[in-house]
């Protein structure tokens, strides 16, 4: 059975990532969250830390769960409860945990967004979309139909998305955030961009995109960021050797 080093693993992770220098929300603390007995024989992938999909790792028999949200986006204590039954078995499974958040959505090769562009046969990509200090999402040129790229969207993230039609039927300039960022339409129209992809919004951003003239495309939070972690993961198991599994838990969202 292959073994690694974990610390060998973060190592590799934080330096490729670059987690030291990429700004974040306060709370998304990117690198180990959890460490183990510094031994990896098997690698899971999920977009989300949390008791399910913990237990979906010690069933599929890995050490090492690497996720985009990790464990600590809310109040952690008390560990009582579900808090209490998650630690333990964390523990018990000598299960580690490394969370890669911004770090790895603006990746310009294993991140979310480029991996999602080149899902939906987009090349030349440019930077796109500025917030916490780094250029996060990515700016493709391409003359395609909104139905067409309706179509790529579903078959890249596997559900349909929903679109809003504020636009032209043709899009020329397409901006890819990944996750949450619906409510940034004015952020994504003010850089030149006529459709807008990410993964959901706020009920007031259909009047709003109306307004700006924007099409914009909710491919689900969920779906268009497991593209990351399963790079991530596949990246892993090919340097060092190891088995990698991705653990789909999908929230609907």
């Amino acid at each position: 059975m292959a073994t690694a080093a974990l610390f060998n693993i973060v190592r590799h992770c934080d330096t490729l990532l670059r987690t030291a220098e990429v700004n974040d929300w306060d709370r998304a603390h990117n690198g180990l969250q959890v460490e183990n007995d510094d031994r990896v024989t098997r690698i899971a992938a999920a977009v989300d830390a949390s008791l399910a999909t913990v237990k979906l790792a010690i069933a599929a028999q890995a050490d090492l769960l690497i996720v985009h949200h990790g464990l600590f986006w809310s109040d952690t204590v008390p560990w009582t409860g579900k808090r209490r039954e998650l630690q333990r078995l964390l523990i018990e499974n000598n299960l580690a945990i490394y969370s890669s958040h911004l770090p790895l959505d603006l990746h310009p090769k294993l991140g979310n967004n480029a991996q999602l562009a080149a899902a939906l046969g987009f090349k030349q990509l440019k930077p796109f979309f500025f917030e916490k200090g780094a250029h996060i999402g990515f700016q493709a040129t391409a003359k395609v139909s909104r139905d067409e790229l309706v179509k790529r969207l579903a078959r890249a993230a596997g559900v349909a998305p929903k679109l809003l039609p504020g636009g032209a039927a043709q899009c020329r300039r397409i901006g890819i955030v990944t996750g949450g960022a619906g409510a940034e339409l004015k952020k994504a129209a003010a850089e030149g961009v006529d459709t807008f992809i990410t993964g959901e919004g706020p009920h007031w951003t259909f009047a709003l995109a109306e307004e700006l003239g924007l099409n914009v495309l909710y491919g689900g939070h969920y779906a268009t960021e497991t593209f990351g972690v399963k790079a991530l993961a596949g990246h892993l198991s090919r340097k060092f050797r190891l088995p990698w599994t991705f653990l789909d838990h999908p929230t609907g969202l």
